[in-house]
Parts: structure tokens; sequence; C-alpha cells
């Protein structure tokens, strides 16, 4: 993990290219991009990372500006710095695109994620995973005799860390919603 809070994958990529570093590291970074809220918008930034094979491992949009029509999509991937600033600039032409910003590259920010946990268990399992779910501050949103089902909130790591822990005491389903973030402080995005 690097001094931004990103985990950095230190498999080195070679290029045949003379004036490129023989290595470079993998890293990932949390892209907010303003575009408008039109039919086909999300599909062209879709198209972008397919067409070109990055991928994404994170994607979430909403409209956030209802009188201006302007959605928020908040993509996470990962790339080298040469990747990264291409992805960044490519996504800066599509045409409804008014904005692109590098949360991590931008300063402080705030990343969150949401996920339900759905976990079997009878007996002392049962009582292990309500004692977890306090621990991480997971909330019981439904339960039988058999199961709960709990809401987590945080950040990627902290969600990942819960469902490896329930593994072993019956995790059935998990969904996620996806990372959101937004900048520290008083100036907008």
């Amino acid at each position: 993990m690097n001094a931004k809070g990103s985990f950095v994958n230190t498999t080195a990529t070679t290029s045949h290219y003379p004036a490129a570093p023989a290595t470079q590291q993998s890293e990932s970074h949390t892209l907010s991009v303003l575009v408008d809220n039109e039919p086909g918008v999300l599909a062209r930034v879709i198209g972008l990372f397919s067409g070109r094979g990055y991928n994404i491992e994170s994607l979430t949009v909403s409209e956030t500006e209802h009188q201006k029509h302007v959605s928020r999509i908040t993509i996470v991937t990962r790339g080298t710095p040469m990747v990264i600033e291409q992805i960044r600039h490519q996504l800066e032409r599509l045409i409804p695109v008014h904005r692109v910003v590098d949360m991590t590259e931008a300063g402080p920010s705030i990343e969150r994620e949401l996920a339900m946990v759905k976990v079997r268990g009878k007996g002392e399992q049962r009582v292990e995973a309500l004692r977890l779910a306090d621990a991480f501050r997971a909330r019981v949103i439904d339960a039988t005799t058999e199961s709960f089902v709990f809401e987590i909130t945080g950040n990627s790591a902290k969600i990942e860390q819960f469902i490896v822990l329930m593994l072993p005491l019956g995790l059935i389903e998990v969904s996620r919603t996806g990372v959101v973030a937004i900048a520290r402080g008083p100036e907008g995005m």
C-alpha cells in the first residue's frame, strides 16, 4: 500500500519502447467524472474502457444535480501512472463529460462503499457473527432463526476484511454498491 492508501502491484511490466521505463508500478485510482445525464453516456464511458482493455474494479453512477441534469460517475481502475493519465485524458475528450478528477491524486478525499452480507449460522457461529458485526459497526437489517443480513459501510478494505471473517461463519451472499468518493474541504468538484 502506498502513502495515499492505494494498493500497489509491484509486478514489473516491460516496454518495447526505448524511452519508456523498464518497470512501472500498477496502482488503484478513483476517478470522478461529471457528465450530462442522458441516454448512452454510461455506455460511452464503459466503451472507452473496454475498447482499450482497461479494467473497471468498481463503478457507481447517479444524478447529482437534478436541475442541471448532471450525473457523477465514480470509477475505480488500476494501471501504471501513464495508463491512468491516458484514461483521464481520454475521458475528458468524450463530448458529454464536463470534468474528470483523479480523487487519488487531487488531495484528501473520502471513499465509502456499502455492502449487504448474508450469513447463515446457528449456535456459536451465530453469536460470533453478531460479535464481529458489532466490532465492524455493521447493522442487522434482516434476521431469521437461521440467517442474518448485515449492512456495512466503510472503505473497501474494511468491507473485504468483514467478508473474509464471515466466510468460515457461513457466508452465503454479498451485494456491494461500489465506491463513492468526495473531496474533503469546502471546494466542490
